[in-house]
């Protein structure tokens, strides 16, 4: 039997647990129907829900219909528990989405179909509650459909004007009714699935009407798109989304998760990794998991176990397709993902306002930090923060009614009396530059060296990480532990100390010690270059929004958009409809969230406000706000910006703006904008000066007297086997001469492991051996020099071999240089230039930005890497012409010289035209 998930979701009071207590009931699931007002409803398990008559926990019971096996999700409708809503939105297959028939298109209503659309879920519509006074059919699909989309079409009857309906929304179902009138089951069931179409169904839930239509119709759709999209997942790799976690009331630790693929047993061994927090671009890091050993767990399954209500089944296995609550499982999370699973993204909806936890006289506030761990565990948007300088427990919550539901729970779970402030907003900090941020962590006998470069990012995009590092320079498990450290916590701004959000933090440098460097030293390195980076950027406080629906009476539109302006918030065109009229917008969460009170105030009790989370922005009071915070970012010794060297075996502090001057690794973000600057550069030196002024040329034969001298002054004397050519008589013509000869010389110094880099053929052949890649470039070298004629100067860092001098070979006609320990390429380039770039014309061969700088600098040319590619061909194109013509002019035939007659008689004789 094929096992498949259907949500329900609703704005509150819309019916939604009714309507899952009638499908029980219909279903045979349940012999006796419970109402939420009756206190007996079979979902509302929990004692606080029966008593405020709200759904606080999502719920599972399991039914059969047709030849399906569904697993039904009754979801939280109350705004303030959207978090828990969002979360089972992970694991659904189809949802139903319930509306209000007397209220249509509530404001919750429309964040719930925009999440529908995030998640992409097949969606089927109950409109409920359609037995009231005043609820019109026609009014309200025309509501659904220019509120939420227009492929909400009326499936309670399935008549010509449907078919009209359906063919506007899919080119198949188009060319089907074109051709016969009508469109096939298989088509409607394949463009619901789709998101194509949403098929609507009208009834009262409470009444039992139009229920059992909306379940055979449902079903049938259902079963129909799942034969169409069968896949056999049981014989697939084990795979299933954590999607919630709780405790049963003997405490044992329960995972609620949903099987993706194959079979999960009983005693299987599952693996993870502890305390690994989510991000939006967490899928990155998730294709490593496999590989990262570091906090990773592995535990077995001891009870598989199948819910329905507050009641449970254990079985042996549970396949694709079926959600089950597993024990034994210790360091699981919401939105994880086992097995061949990735992690969810982030979700959506957040708490935007945090509380201080007040706790009674005496009560240890280390045992209550405990406990709200577990409980912040079960619900991960519950926030718990400990501030241990002001000894603070703070919690991030969505509002007025989680409050009263956390107090409740805490008394019941803990037996203590806590109490809330007023609440704070929790802002955001961001930036609007790239900045590079160094974070180095060196006390005695541990090393660690991190860059990281810091981008904004579009508002909501969350932290987004990633590596722009050679494993040349870091080896990749060190990378990889970096990204980790990136996201395990969330880093703090430099403005208020609030979470920072919406940047893409990349890792373009770092360095470890063979011998010293150990796993947390990369963790102290990364935070601390994070909040370097923080205080050199321009860093933005965001605060949130909110998006409202406001319905008053016509009379008192006026007082309303005042208010609204007064908030800096944005309103729409009011619409007005009777006696009341509909403001829809956006506005700060400072204004508004008090506001309802202020409209049952001045409306006496006829306007109703509904919020929902819309976003962060640009704060409008960001000074007044930082003034009031008074936060220090320098005295936040848990987050510190300096960085910590060492220096005669003992470590010590360097504030964050003198770091620069004590890392180890170069600015790699100034090296990129150098590198830029020089391109820009040479680009436009390139559009002024013709090819061949800038291409090496002609060679002197005093040139290699010349290299040896540059040596000599830039190094002291190399000893060479025969050493110096003897000086010798000149006469004063032989001197101009060689003066003539020298001013033309020319010297080409080349880059060698940058081009060997830049160009593809050298890049992949460097992976199998770079032995070989060094040689065949310097094969190449010698042919283009046999061409051009120019001194032509390979060099090869040897800096990162120890003890190793400098050493300069001669290879055919051009000469090799490997630089001596510590010494890089562009250093030794650097030297050279400098002592001939005034006298002699130099081109230097590089892409390096700091190289082009110093080249143009000292009076040099530079080519890059790439360009000097298009050089060699060109030269290598030149040189088979030369070849080709050169083997033409040496053919010497006995026909080429012979008079026109005695061809033609030779011709003849050899078509056997003549004879003797």
């Amino acid at each position: 039997m094929k096992h498949i998930t259907i949500g329900i979701l609703a704005h509150v009071d819309a019916g939604k647990t009714t309507l899952s207590e009638c499908m029980l009931y219909l279903s045979g699931q349940i012999r006796k129907l419970g109402r939420v007002d009756h206190k007996d409803a079979f979902l509302d398990t929990y004692e606080l829900e029966r008593e405020r008559g709200i759904t606080i926990f999502s719920k599972q019971a399991e039914l059969k219909m047709e030849n399906l096996g569904i697993t039904l999700l009754d979801t939280p409708g109350h705004v303030d528990f959207s978090a828990e809503m969002e979360r089972t939105l992970q694991v659904l297959d189809y949802a139903i989405l319930v509306i209000n028939g007397a209220d249509g298109v509530q404001g919750h209503t429309r964040t719930l179909w925009r999440l529908l659309k995030r998640y992409q879920i097949p969606t089927f519509i109950f409109i409920n509650k359609m037995d009231q006074m005043g609820t019109d059919k026609a009014k309200v699909l025309a509501d659904l459909q220019n509120r939420l989309d227009e492929g909400c079409i009326d499936f309670s009857e399935i008549t010509e004007e449907t078919y009209d309906s359906l063919a506007m929304c899919d080119e198949k179902a188009m060319e089907e009714y074109l051709e016969s009138e009508k469109i096939e089951e298989d088509t409607i069931a394949e463009i619901i699935g789709n998101r194509k179409v949403y098929p609507c169904y009208f009834g009262s839930a409470l009444k039992m009407e139009g229920v059992q239509e909306f379940m055979d119709g449902m079903t049938g759709y259902v079963e129909k798109n799942e034969q169409i999209n069968s896949t056999d997942t049981n014989t697939s790799n084990f795979g299933a989304k954590v999607f919630k976690i709780s405790r049963d009331p003997a405490g044992s630790r329960l995972t609620y998760l949903k099987v993706t693929s194959g079979t999960l047993k009983v005693k299987d061994t599952l693996t993870g990794i502890a305390g690994k927090q989510q991000s939006k671009k967490e899928s990155d890091l998730a294709q490593d998991r496999s590989e990262t050993v570091m906090n990773s767990w592995e535990e077995k399954v001891n009870q598989i176990r199948i819910y329905s209500g507050e009641k449970y089944e254990m079985v042996q296995e549970a396949k694709s397709g079926m959600v089950c609550a597993v024990t034994g499982l210790n360091y699981t999370y919401p939105g994880e993902g086992l097995g061949i699973e990735c992690d969810s993204e982030a979700p959506a909806l957040e708490p935007v306002l945090s509380y201080k936890i007040e706790l009674p006289e005496g009560c240890d506030v280390h045992k209550m930090l405990g406990n709200l761990r577990i409980l912040e565990e079960e619900d991960p948007m519950l926030k718990i923060v400990w501030n241990e300088e002001l000894g603070e427990i703070h919690a991030k919550l969505m509002g007025a009614v989680q409050i009263e539901i956390l107090k409740s729970l805490i008394k019941d779970r803990f037996g203590v009396d806590v109490e809330f402030d007023t609440g704070n907003i929790v802002y955001k900090e961001t930036i609007q530059n790239t900045v590079e941020g160094v974070g180095h962590f060196e006390p005695l006998r541990h090393y660690a060296e991190v860059h990281l470069k810091m981008e904004p990012e579009e508002r909501g995009s969350g932290i987004v990480i990633g590596t722009d590092c050679s494993e040349d320079m870091l080896d990749k498990n060190w990378q990889r532990l970096i990204l980790t450290h990136l996201l395990e916590k969330e880093h703090r701004g430099v403005l208020t100390g609030s979470v920072i959000t919406d940047m893409k933090i990349t890792l373009t440098a770092g360095r470890a010690h063979l011998k010293h460097t150990e796993g947390g030293d990369f963790r102290q390195a990364t935070y601390r270059a994070v909040r370097q980076g923080l205080m050199q950027a321009e860093s933005i406080l965001l605060e949130p929004y909110y998006d409202f629906q406001l319905e008053i009476p016509s009379g008192m539109i006026g007082r309303a958009l005042t208010d609204i302006q007064r908030m800096n918030g944005e309103t729409g065109t009011p619409q007005t409809e009777g006696e009341m009229t509909t403001i829809e917008g956006y506005a700060p969460v400072t204004g508004m969230r008090d506001y309802q009170m202020e409209v049952n105030s001045y409306t006496r009790g006829q306007g109703h406000l509904t919020c929902t989370f819309r976003g962060y922005e640009p704060c409008r009071n960001a000074e007044a706000v930082i003034e009031e915070i008074a936060y220090d970012p320098e005295r936040d010794i848990e987050n510190p910006t300096g960085s910590v060297f060492c220096s005669h075996g003992a470590g010590f502090n360097v504030p964050w703006n003198q770091v620069p001057e004590y890392m180890h690794l170069e600015n790699q973000l100034e090296k990129e904008r150098a590198l830029e600057e020089a391109k820009r550069q040479s680009e436009q030196a390139a559009r002024q000066v013709p090819r061949a002024a800038r291409t090496p040329g002609v060679y002197s034969k005093a040139a290699e007297k010349e290299l040896e001298e540059i040596f000599i002054r830039t190094y002291g004397k190399v000893e060479r086997k025969g050493g110096l050519t003897p000086k010798t008589y000149e006469s004063e013509y032989a001197k101009k001469q060689r003066k003539k000869e020298e001013a033309m010389q020319e010297y080409l110094l080349v880059d060698g492991y940058n081009v060997i880099f830049a160009w593809e053929e050298l890049k992949e052949l460097a992976k199998v051996s770079i032995e070989a890649a060094r040689d065949k470039l310097m094969d190449i070298l010698c042919n283009y020099q046999g061409y051009k004629k120019c001194v032509l100067i390979l060099v090869f860092d040897a800096y990162k071999v120890e003890g190793y001098a400098l050493e300069i070979q001669k290879y055919h006609n051009i000469h090799v240089v490997y630089t001596k320990e510590t010494e890089t390429a562009d250093q030794y380039i650097e030297k050279v230039v400098h002592h001939i770039g005034r006298k002699y014309h130099v081109t230097v061969v590089t892409s390096d930005g700091v190289e082009q700088v110093i080249t143009m600098g000292q009076g040099g040319t530079r080519i890059s890497s790439r360009d000097f590619l298009e050089e060699i061909e060109y030269t290598k194109k030149l040189i088979e012409e030369d070849n080709e013509k050169q083997r033409v002019s040496d053919r010497n035939y006995l026909f080429d010289h012979a008079d026109e007659e005695f061809v033609k008689k030779m011709e003849n004789i050899r078509l056997g035209k003549e004879t003797e």
